[in-house]
C-alpha cells in the first residue's frame, strides 16, 4: 500500500507543477517581483524568523519556503514531488534567494536532509491530508527540532470534509472515516486545466488525531488556533474579502482552517 499511495502521489504532484506554475492561484510573476505568499495570521503567529533555520515540510515548488527566507530565516524544503523541487531550485536562483530543496518522502526527512535540526518545522496548508500516519510524521517532525525550537501547521480544517461541497453548512460526509480515498480527478485546485495524471491517494484525520499524535511526540502544544475563513472557494456559497474566503453573512460560522504551535522541550 505505501509504495502504491506514494507512486501515485508522486505522480499526481509532478504533473500538477506545469499548471500551479502558470496559474493566478499562485502568482509567481507576483512572487518574482516581491510579493509574500504567506498569509497574514502565519506571519504573526510565527513571529520574527530572522536568523533561525527553517524546515518546510512538503514545500511543493517553494513559494511559501522563500517567503520565510525573505524574512530572514534559513530555509530547507522538502517536498515528494522531484518536478516541484526543481523549480524551487529555479525560482530561489531567480529571485536570488538562499535554500536548499530537498527531494524526498516526508518520512524520510531526518536522513535525507543529513540529520540536520532546526528551529522552526512548517507545514503549510493543505500537507497532512497526504499522510496515512500521523504518529510517523509527528516523531519525524520531533526529530528534526533542536532542543526549544518549534512545530507551526496552518492547514484546512478537518471538519470541511464532512460537509457538503455546495453550501458547507450540512453534514454529508463521515468525519471518522480516515481513508485511504482514492481519487480519480482531472483538474486541481487552481483552474480547469486538464492533469496528465488524475490519481492521486488521501487520508482525513480529525483534530484529536492530529493533537495527539504531536504531543505523543514529545512535543507542548502552545496554541490551537481555529480560523473562520479559508484560501479558495471550497463551497460555492463562500464570498470573498481581505483574508480569504467565509460563509455568506448571515450564515453561522464554522472553522474552516486551523493553525498550531508545539515546542520541543529545551534540554
Amino acid at each position: 500500500m505505501e509504495d502504491d499511495y506514494l507512486r501515485h502521489n508522486r505522480a499526481n504532484w509532478n504533473s500538477r507543477v506545469p499548471v500551479h506554475l502558470n496559474s493566478d492561484f499562485y502568482d509567481l510573476e507576483g512572487f518574482k517581483a516581491g510579493r509574500n505568499a504567506l498569509r497574514p495570521f502565519e506571519l504573526e503567529e510565527v513571529g520574527d524568523v530572522s536568523g533561525r533555520s527553517l524546515a518546510h515540510l512538503q514545500c511543493h515548488f517553494g513559494l511559501d519556503t522563500l517567503s520565510w527566507a525573505r524574512l530572514g530565516a534559513r530555509v530547507t524544503g522538502l517536498d515528494l514531488s522531484d518536478a516541484a523541487v526543481e523549480q524551487a531550485r529555479g525560482i530561489a536562483a531567480e529571485c536570488g534567494i538562499p535554500a536548499t530543496f530537498v527531494a524526498a518522502d516526508v518520512y524520510d526527512a531526518p536522513e535525507a536532509l543529513g540529520g540536520e535540526t532546526y528551529d522552526i518545522v512548517y507545514t503549510g496548508i493543505g500537507a497532512l491530508v497526504w499522510l496515512p500516519d500521523l504518529t510517523r510524521w509527528a516523531e519525524t517532525v520531533a526529530a528534526l527540532l533542536k532542543p526549544g525550537g518549534f512545530l507551526y501547521i496552518a492547514e484546512f480544517h478537518p471538519f470541511t470534509d464532512a460537509l457538503d461541497d455546495e453550501t458547507g453548512t450540512k453534514v454529508t460526509h463521515d468525519y471518522f472515516d480516515r481513508g485511504p480515498h482514492v481519487w480519480e480527478w482531472p483538474y486541481t485546485y487552481t483552474g480547469d486545466e486538464i492533469l496528465e495524471y488524475q490519481k492521486s491517494v488521501q487520508f482525513r484525520h480529525g483534530l484529536g488525531e492530529i493533537v495527539t499524535a504531536v504531543v505523543a511526540a514529545g512535543l507542548r502544544v502552545d496554541f490551537l488556533h481555529e480560523h473562520d475563513h479559508i484560501l479558495f472557494r471550497r463551497y460555492a456559497n463562500l464570498t470573498k474579502d481581505a483574508d480569504g474566503y467565509r460563509l455568506p453573512g448571515d450564515a453561522p460560522r464554522i472553522p474552516l482552517m486551523f493553525s498550531m504551535k508545539a515546542s520541543a522541550a529545551t534540554t
